[in-house]
């Protein structure tokens, strides 16, 4: 699948190796990264097959987030909305995908990245991994349906103040929480989700496939009313005061000062 240009896909054996490749921006999500990575996704959901999904990132990190030089050209709320809607056709096809889903996460993952990787069946990270789900930084809040992918790891009350926090968590530390499966050392990270992907492939695969789609149908009203309400929340804060200056602070590379406006 050379014909993306931000996202890279490699299928052997059974498995989908999907990279995404934006490294000089830290695989920042930009519109046409989540477009191409919808597309990639929705293709390899359709492909036979493909057993199992591997979703990493090229050079330094997994993902950085949504691309903020993209959001500071000032989207309108149509396009707004727009976006929102790839976001979330982006996560619910990620987490219903009718495979067994890995994300490996190197380097960092942060804000739409962490909401993207926590949607997948298994995460396994680098023990120095920088884990954040940082959007308070900015004064708004979770998208890609980061308040259902926190709540369905760590329980309501601690995504709430993970949340709130926006505290930057090693590897080692999103692992004792329950946020991520397993953590290995930064140069072993590729041999463990080979391992995983072995144990994987010796399971009864069907039965496996079976039981996820009870999981998403369970819970497919809630993921799809997490993601409206994100949406309409998302907007409520991008015209908040306290956003402005998040975004103020962010390109001056100074603390933001906040007044709850």
């Amino acid at each position: 699948m050379d014909k993306f240009e931000t996202v890279k896909c490699d299928i052997n054996g059974g498995v989908a190796r999907i990279t995404l490749s934006r490294p000089q921006s830290m695989n920042a999500l930009n519109v046409q990264m989540m477009e191409e990575l919808l597309t990639c996704l929705q293709e390899v959901s359709r492909d036979n097959q493909v057993k199992v999904v591997v979703l990493s990132g090229k050079g330094d990190a997994f993902s950085s987030g949504g691309d903020i030089k993209q959001m500071l050209t000032g989207l309108d709320e149509q396009q707004f909305f727009t976006v929102m809607d790839v976001i979330s056709d982006l996560v619910t096809t990620l987490y219903k995908m009718p495979k067994v889903t890995i994300a490996a996460i190197h380097g960092a993952a942060a804000g739409l990245g962490l909401s993207l990787a926590l949607a997948a069946d298994y995460v396994i990270c680098g023990d120095q991994t920088k884990i954040a789900m940082n959007f308070i930084g900015i004064g708004l809040i979770p998208d890609g349906a980061g308040h259902f992918m926190m709540e369905r790891r760590v329980g309501e009350v601690k995504a709430k103040q993970l949340i709130w926090e926006g505290k930057v968590m090693s590897g080692l530390e999103a692992e004792a929480i329950g946020l991520v499966d397993q953590t290995a050392e930064e140069s072993q990270l590729a041999e463990k989700v080979d391992q995983l992907i072995g144990y994987i492939k010796q399971k009864p695969l069907k039965a496996m496939i079976a039981t996820k789609k009870i999981y998403a149908e369970l819970q497919e009203a809630k993921l799809i009313q997490s993601l409206q309400l994100e949406k309409q929340a998302q907007l409520n804060m991008r015209q908040t005061q306290d956003h402005q200056e998040g975004i103020q602070a962010f390109i001056e590379k100074r603390k933001p000062v906040f007044t709850g406006r």
